[in-house]
């Protein structure tokens, strides 16, 4: 096989590989928009405040400690001990569950039966309150996550595939945490399908999804079910802050990742699990493809725009993308 065909398939798996951490964060805001019909603005920075209070506690930082110092006038920055990796996983999660109950009690409990772009621009609000609150209580420096991840290009895979296509080829370089976020994305992306298809919670879900006046007829919950997904989505936001927070260090601009999981809802669309997966991996695979094949004819940089562009497309000849439902008004 020539070079050039091998680095195709590179770059290839590098997008598949980036596909599935896109999905991971649609998955966020498809689970919502599902359950409750809210746009959630807010899930990218969830895996904000969820990468910067993981980092906190296991640096054993004292929150708003800033707030404090200013405040009473003293110099308290740390506890002066650190918290093991999976026990601050676990605390943080139990921190984003509480926050689910929080939005649900004071926030989306008095707007039921408001119109979408009420809603809408709650979360707005609500994603520049949580930045607000992550910066008082954390701080906002940059913070790298020491989890012991593994990093760097796998020499194994390298030497591996060097023989493959001759002298002009050295192998395939493939990021060893990319490998691992890979693994840890797609297992969650498959727990949530089963989730949402085989069990008793993920059937109400659908259910309220579908009617919610014909759930609160048989007894379903709207407060449980809408707290639920937002814990669910939490959880989400958890791992997804946690992948890119390795990657890229904890810093405000991990917000901005929720940006990229809007053209995989347009291609997906806004209430398919399945679609966001898809959507993911297209725009995985495309927006790398596209640097690699068309990036040095238009000098380069193409993954900045490339998947906002085929949404665009998208918007204009299936504006309900590849899985959603097509909506028909009749006047």
């Amino acid at each position: 096989m020539s070079a050039d065909f091998l680095y195709g398939i590179e770059v290839v798996i590098n997008g598949l590989m980036a596909g599935v951490l896109y999905a991971l964060v649609a998955l966020g805001f498809v689970l919502i928009f599902k359950a409750s019909g809210i746009f959630n603005y807010a899930q990218g920075v969830m895996a904000l405040f969820a990468a910067l209070t993981l980092v906190g506690i296991m640096e054993g930082q004292v929150p708003f400690s800033h707030l404090i110092n200013a405040i009473f006038g003293t110099d308290l920055h740390y506890f002066g001990w650190t918290v093991p990796a999976l026990l601050a996983i676990a605390v943080t999660v139990v921190i984003m569950i509480f926050f689910a109950w929080a939005v649900q009690k004071f926030v989306f409990r008095h707007l039921v039966g408001q119109e979408p772009i009420i809603l809408f621009m709650a979360t707005i609000g609500l994603a520049f309150f949580l930045e607000g609150v992550g910066d008082l209580m954390w701080g906002s420096d940059i913070r790298t996550i020491g989890l012991g991840l593994p990093q760097g290009g796998s020499l194994w895979i390298e030497e591996a595939t060097a023989s493959l296509g001759g002298d002009d080829f050295y192998g395939f370089f493939l990021d060893k945490l990319d490998i691992l976020a890979t693994a840890v994305a797609a297992v969650l992306v498959a727990a949530l399908v089963a989730f949402s298809q085989y069990t008793k919670q993920g059937r109400a879900m659908r259910a309220v999804a579908d009617d919610h006046q014909a759930a609160l007829s048989v007894g379903i919950s709207l407060d449980f079910i809408w707290i639920l997904v937002w814990s669910i989505a939490g959880f989400v936001a958890l791992v997804a802050g946690v992948l890119w927070g390795v990657k890229s260090g904890v810093q405000f601009s991990l917000s901005l990742i929720a940006l990229k999981a809007l053209p995989v809802l347009m291609l997906g669309g806004f209430t398919s699990i399945p679609g966001a997966i898809v959507g993911g991996l297209i725009i995985g695979v495309g927006e790398k493809l596209f640097e690699y094949l068309v990036g040095p004819l238009v000098g380069g940089a193409t993954e900045n725009w490339f998947a906002y562009v085929l949404a665009l497309i998208f918007l204009v000849f299936r504006p309900q993308g590849l899985f959603g439902e097509k909506i028909i008004e009749r006047v």
